[in-house]
């Protein structure tokens, strides 16, 4: 799917999963919506299969979120099975890495956006807010977070209910308009739409394909070799990058859809 111009990416049910297996060095997850809720941990359901899995092949995790999200979502609640040698964490779009070392998870590299850069952003992402009237008096935690190589605008604050967050811009028109804004403040750094009520701010050439690819020099496999399950797979959507840089893209619509696409993946690759 490389260099497809808005290509649509068809929903899991669509695909020949045994095949698909077959192929795969490596299967990469989103996380939010995709592995679990918004900040929550991954369901017990969820934490058996992927457990399982990473014990059959190597398995990633691709988020926009900070690595200590991608532990109490995922790594806390794995099962014995899991072998965590075979999982790769990439936090804030893969501009962090973190592999299981010496019986702890330890940060492999990181790059990290130059001080400036993160001033201008948070400055202007204020600005535009409060211009188009989506500065909230009262949000659910920090709206605005610093994470070193990603400046991320959380609308209704980073603890915000999922149920909230999900009714606040279902069509996400709201996020696009302020990322629109933002992006003209910015033109070295790249400024997209993230998870329900979040834009995230990272370098350019850093996004989700970015990571896959930085993977794949790790593991010595081509980028059709990687599986990529996600369910912001439209244009506009965090994990679009990833799912047209060339993997096998396998678009979900939440956990539940994750679930079965589990279940196959493990039946074809035991």
């Amino acid at each position: 799917m490389s260099g497809h111009t808005n290509a649509v990416i068809p929903m899991w049910r669509d695909y020949d999963l045994s095949g698909l297996a077959g192929d795969a060095k490596v299967i990469a997850f989103d996380l939010d919506n995709t592995l679990a809720r918004s900040k929550k941990p991954m369901h017990e359901d969820m934490a058996v299969r992927f457990s399982k899995l990473s014990s059959l092949i190597d398995v990633a995790v691709i988020t926009g979120g900070r690595f200590e999200l991608a532990k109490s979502q995922v790594l806390d609640v794995l099962t014995a099975d899991a072998r965590r040698a075979n999982i790769h964490v990439m936090p804030t779009s893969g501009t962090r890495y973190y592999r299981w070392r010496d019986g702890q998870w330890q940060c492999v590299y990181s790059n990290d956006l130059d001080m400036a850069y993160r001033k201008s952003a948070i400055a202007s992402i204020e600005r535009h807010a409060r211009e188009q009237g989506i500065w909230l008096e009262h949000t659910w935690g920090s709206r605005i977070e610093d994470r070193g190589s990603q400046i991320t605008f959380s609308a209704l604050g980073q603890q915000a209910p999922v149920d909230a967050k999900e009714r606040w811009d279902p069509t996400n028109e709201k996020k696009n308009r302020l990322a629109e804004a933002v992006s003209a403040d910015l033109p070295d750094l790249v400024v997209r739409s993230g998870g329900s009520t979040s834009i995230d701010i990272s370098a350019r050439g850093v996004d989700k394909a970015y990571a896959v690819r930085r993977l794949c020099d790790i593991l010595h496999c081509r980028v059709d070799q990687v599986v990529f399950v996600g369910d912001r797979m439209d244009p506009d959507g965090n994990d679009y990058p990833a799912a047209t840089a060339g993997t096998k893209p396998i678009r979900v619509a939440g956990p539940h859809d994750t679930l079965q696409v589990c279940d196959r993946l493990i039946a074809a690759l035991s």
